[in-house]
């Protein structure tokens, strides 16, 4: 299953050049809060994970992101932050059409912690996120005006955790994220068995899955296997999203 995402339309492009978003130098005072942006998941109890990105203004209400190169993971701890979304409620799953955002296009409805728990558990989020060493002090969602275009490649996965993996094609290693709209299609008879369990009775003439699983048999499947596995799988680059994953039989 595709990951489900609302795209705002674009406009005309604005750089964003304000100072106080460059990387902060080591000699700021503690004090002072670091900003980025990126797509934010769900990493374990009241924590965040992200990427950082460049970001530019696409138009009054929406943003794209660029890949930044050598950027390092972040984990933050967002459990004192002030959580700012773009619905007009903290509890909507979307916008329904009604946006609320500030002059610099980020989230205003004034939400709390366990909104953001809950807006994490449902997938990974665009965000700005201020922080002073580990911990977010303020996180505003913000609306992306291009998700990117999903992806389909062959390679291995390895576990990370019960909601992300390490995928690896051509010699290159990338970390993907999951949820409850990726779906797993396996060659097993049942969607509980370990990793190329008995025979591949829904393997398709490709050696594919076919067996329709979710993630939670993933996660499962995962956990008992030791090395990398092969598999197809189809992803979003820059969202770091794994949307689909195939158990590949043998060397199909």
């Amino acid at each position: 299953m595709r990951l489900l995402v609302a795209c705002a339309t674009a406009a005309a492009t604005v750089s964003l050049s304000t100072p106080a978003e460059a990387a902060v130098p080591l000699s700021t005072p503690a004090e002072a809060a670091t900003a980025v942006y990126g797509f934010a998941w769900a990493d374990g109890k009241g924590h965040l994970r992200l990427v950082p990105k460049s970001a530019t203004r696409a138009s009054k209400r929406s943003y794209t992101f660029k890949t930044l190169h050598r950027a390092l993971e972040l984990r933050l701890d967002y459990t004192k932050a002030a959580y700012g979304r773009v619905t007009v409620a903290c509890d909507l799953v979307e916008t329904e059409g009604r946006i609320a955002v500030d002059g610099r296009g980020l989230g205003r409805t004034k939400c709390g912690p366990g909104d953001l728990t809950e807006t994490l558990a449902r997938g990974p989020v665009p965000v700005r996120v201020e922080y002073r060493g580990g911990k977010a002090t303020r996180v505003n969602e913000i609306l992306i005006a291009d998700w990117g275009s999903p992806r389909t490649a062959r390679g291995t996965v390895k576990r990370v955790n019960d909601t992300a993996v390490l995928f690896t094609a051509g010699g290159r290693t990338i970390k993907l994220g999951y949820t409850y709209t990726t779906a797993f299609h396996r060659t097993t008879a049942r969607c509980g068995d370990g990793w190329l369990t008995g025979r591949p009775v829904n393997a398709d003439r490709n050696g594919l899955g076919k067996k329709p699983c979710t993630w939670t048999d993933l996660t499962k499947a995962l956990k008992g296997t030791r090395h990398p596995v092969l598999v197809k799988v189809d992803y979003t680059p820059g969202v770091d999203a794994l949307n689909e994953v195939w158990e590949v039989f043998g060397d199909a």
